[in-house]
C-alpha cells in the first residue's frame, strides 16, 4: 500500500463532525450514530487517515439515517496517518497499524455489539480498513461485507470468503485496478458466493470518502457508491 496514490486528498480531520457522537466501545474511542432499536448495525473501518474524517461521518450519519446503528472505532489509537510529516512515511506508519491488528481489533467490537442486542451486522471498509472487513468475513463473524478501493486485499483472500461482497472499485486505481477487482468477481462467481462488483468510471482510489462535497460531479460518484453499500447492506445484514 505504498505510493502516493493511497494518500492523495487527505481529509482535514475534525474530532468535533457528524451528528453522532463519541463513546468508549469495547475500550476504543468510537464514533456512534442511530439507534439501538433497530438491532440492526453497521461497522465502518476507515482509510489509514482514521475516523474523524468528516466525510466518513456523514456516511455513517447516512447509513444510520436509513436505520441501523452504526460504529466507527478509532483502530488506530489517536495515530491516524498525516502525508504531510516527511519524517514518517506510510510504509513506516504501517508497520505500526497493520490490518491484521485491526482485524482481532474488531473482534471485541462485535462482541460488545452482539452484547447490547444486536442480531445482524455488516462491515465495510475503506482502503486499509477493506482488509479489515475481509478478515472478519473468513470467519464469518458478520452477515455482510463492502470493500470499497480496497487495499491489501488478495486473491486469496477473496477465495476465503463466506459472506455476500459487494466489492466497490475505482477506474483510475494502482492499488486495487479494475483487472483485480474484476478477478474477484470471477473467483466470487466460481465459489458461489453472492456478490456485487462495480467499477467507478473516472473514479480514484479513495473517491468515496475523500471527495470534495463542492464538487457536484464527485459528491455524486461518491453518493452512488454509498447507495450500492447500504443497499448491500440493506438486502443482507437483516
Amino acid at each position: 500500500m505504498s505510493g502516493p496514490q493511497c494518500c492523495s486528498s487527505p481529509p482535514t480531520l475534525d474530532a468535533a463532525s457528524g451528528a453522532g457522537h463519541v463513546e468508549n466501545l469495547a475500550g476504543f474511542n468510537t464514533y456512534v450514530s442511530g439507534s439501538l432499536q433497530s438491532k440492526l448495525a453497521v461497522l465502518l473501518v476507515s482509510d489509514v487517515f482514521g475516523y474523524e474524517a468528516p466525510n466518513l461521518r456523514k456516511l455513517a450519519d447516512k447509513v444510520a439515517a436509513a436505520g441501523f446503528y452504526v460504529v466507527v472505532p478509532d483502530f488506530f489509537y489517536g495515530d491516524p496517518y498525516f502525508s504531510d510529516k516527511p519524517d514518517r512515511p506510510l510504509t513506516a506508519w504501517i508497520k505500526d497499524h497493520e490490518p491484521v491488528k485491526g482485524f482481532e481489533d474488531a473482534k471485541p467490537i462485535i462482541d460488545a455489539l452482539k452484547s447490547k442486542g444486536v442480531s445482524s451486522i455488516g462491515a465495510a471498509g475503506f482502503c486499509w480498513g477493506a482488509k479489515v472487513v475481509v478478515e472478519l468475513s473468513k470467519v464469518a463473524l458478520i452477515q455482510a461485507v463492502v470493500m470499497l478501493h480496497p487495499s491489501f486485499v488478495t486473491v486469496d483472500d477473496i477465495k476465503g470468503l463466506k459472506v455476500p461482497i459487494a466489492i466497490l472499485g475505482a477506474e483510475i486505481d494502482k492499488m486495487s485496478p479494475p483487472e483485480l477487482v474484476e478477478q474477484f468477481g470471477e473467483i466470487l462467481k466460481a465459489n458461489e458466493v453472492d456478490s456485487f462488483v462495480k467499477i467507478f468510471p473516472k473514479c480514484s482510489h479513495g473517491w468515496t470518502v475523500r471527495y470534495d462535497a463542492n464538487d457536484p460531479t464527485a459528491a455524486a460518484c461518491a453518493n452512488e457508491a454509498h447507495k450500492d453499500m447500504l443497499d448491500w447492506f440493506t438486502k443482507y445484514a437483516k
